[in-house]
């Protein structure tokens, strides 16, 4: 029997990520033929909105394009459950903070559900890792780069002699943004909290040898990164503005304490911002109110649109979320729909094989998705051209993009007690009363059916399975 040797090393260099510390393009590297993604998932406090889905659609295609090209992938995702804005969101609804947690930890998971990427290999939780975080902490004591005032611990930033490396700030131009409470304890103000002691109205504490409290957050994800995928592991990803003081702090720990670097590649996302055109707008977040929630932006334009308009954005630029955004992504699903519909089963024609090879060139070149998306449109309309043909091409390029159910869309005609649902909502959008038009949508979702407006009225399709 002929036996076959899988060049990992030689697979991982060929695809080349931007790495924020370098500010460079740099090699992926395998570690032991194994690609280890670890993403900064959501502070669960209160239903997540749809610039919460970027590094979620975003790290699970980069996983899916991975194992496309034959690697071994492990994506990890962390879920927030021990943080302040927990404690002040169940303060004021008048709830225990941990039951909070576990009901938006529920909401989170049923919302990302809904884009049908599947899910992480691992999403630990804060609270199933204090055990490893308080030994960590204990690690950093040892070792002088962490101390303890009353029942805080704080790490001691200027231990750390590449601290800054990451964010490329100087060390003394940086502000933790901590609360004022703890700073007359602290030997410097730029040192960060690793433990918190537990305070009157917290409600969740964990003991520890300084006390009882909570970890902060910086030194959670250390944690359960190293707990999951050790030290050293491949990329570390999550949205740009977790640069500083999250993601320098988080490497800063673990450089202390383990004496190595905690990733090889430091992956950031771009923001989404909010109204406006391609290059104005503000972040969405919370705290600034301008939110869309994700589960009712998936409901309005349907998941395929939602992944797409993600795609169609390289990963690292800033990313405007508005109806003409959202409309191009519906149109584009349209239009890729109707040309998969005209494929017949089977290998695609030899002369849209260089489409397909710019499409994977693109993906290797810091994933960019954008450039992908571009010659996977000219591949459609290279098809179109040429009357149809096989469909393994497209079917492949769909796949990567978490796409592929475009290709196999059933073409089914709606029943006729759907299609006078859909009607009697337009009557009624027509007649402006929008609770009765809504509340048909909803009938309409029920029965198993998206239903989109359109130029000629409305669009009636099958749900996702």
């Amino acid at each position: 029997m002929q036996s076959f040797v899988v060049d990992w090393a030689h697979m991982a260099s060929s695809i080349q990520l931007h790495d924020t510390r370098t500010g460079t393009l740099e090699p992926l590297a395998a570690v032991d033929g194994h690609v280890g993604i670890y993403a900064c998932g959501p502070t669960v406090y209160a239903r997540i909105h749809i610039g919460n889905a970027r590094p979620f659609v975003v790290f699970s295609l980069l996983k899916r394009y991975l194992q496309h090209e034959g690697m071994r992938a492990t994506l990890v995702i962390n879920v927030t459950d021990i943080n302040d804005k927990i404690y002040t969101a169940a303060k004021k609804a008048g709830r225990p903070s941990a039951e909070l947690a576990r009901e938006m930890t529920a909401a989170y998971r049923a919302d990302t559900d809904l884009l049908g990427l599947g899910r992480p290999d691992h999403e630990p939780l804060a609270t199933q890792t204090v055990e490893g975080i308080v030994a960590l902490i204990a690690t950093l004591i040892e070792r002088g780069h962490a101390y303890e005032v009353d029942g805080d611990v704080y790490f001691d930033v200027r231990s750390d002699p590449d601290y800054g490396s990451l964010s490329h700030r100087h060390v003394d131009a940086m502000d933790q943004g901590e609360e004022v409470e703890g700073s007359a304890r602290k030997r410097d103000p730029l040192d960060f909290a690793l433990w918190k002691a537990h305070k009157p109205g917290e409600d969740t504490f964990w003991p520890s040898p300084w006390g009882d409290g909570r970890p902060g957050w910086h030194i959670e994800c250390s944690a359960m990164a190293e707990e999951l995928l050790g030290v050293g592991f491949s990329v570390h990803g999550g949205g740009s503005d977790l640069v500083f003081p999250h993601h320098e702090n988080e490497a800063a720990q673990t450089r202390a304490g383990r004496g190595a670097e905690l990733a090889k590649i430091w992956m950031h996302n771009g923001m989404l911002l909010s109204g406006g055109d391609d290059v104005t707008g503000e972040k969405m977040a919370k705290s600034v109110g301008n939110i869309a929630l994700l589960h009712d932006v998936v409901e309005r334009w349907g998941r395929d649109a939602v992944v797409l308009s993600f795609a169609r954005a390289h990963y690292r630029q800033p990313m405007t979320f508005n109806e003409r955004v959202m409309g191009d992504a519906a149109s584009s699903v349209q239009r890729i729909r109707e040309a998969a519909r005209k494929l017949t089963p089977g290998p695609s024609a030899p002369e849209l094989r260089p489409l397909r090879d710019e499409f994977f060139t693109a993906l290797s070149d810091d994933f960019n998705t954008a450039a992908a998306m571009a010659a996977l449109y000219q591949w459609v309309t290279a098809s179109n051209t040429l009357g149809g043909t096989g469909d393994a091409d497209l079917r492949e390029m769909l796949t990567v993009l978490g796409l592929e159910n475009l290709l196999a869309a059933p073409v089914a005609q709606a029943p006729p007690e759907v299609v006078a649902l859909a009607q009697a909502r337009l009557e009624a959008r027509g007649a402006r009363d929008f609770g009765r038009a809504d509340a048909l949508r909803d009938e309409i979702a029920a029965a198993g059916w998206l239903l989109r407006d359109s130029a000629d009225g409305f669009e009636l399709t099958p749900a996702p399975a």
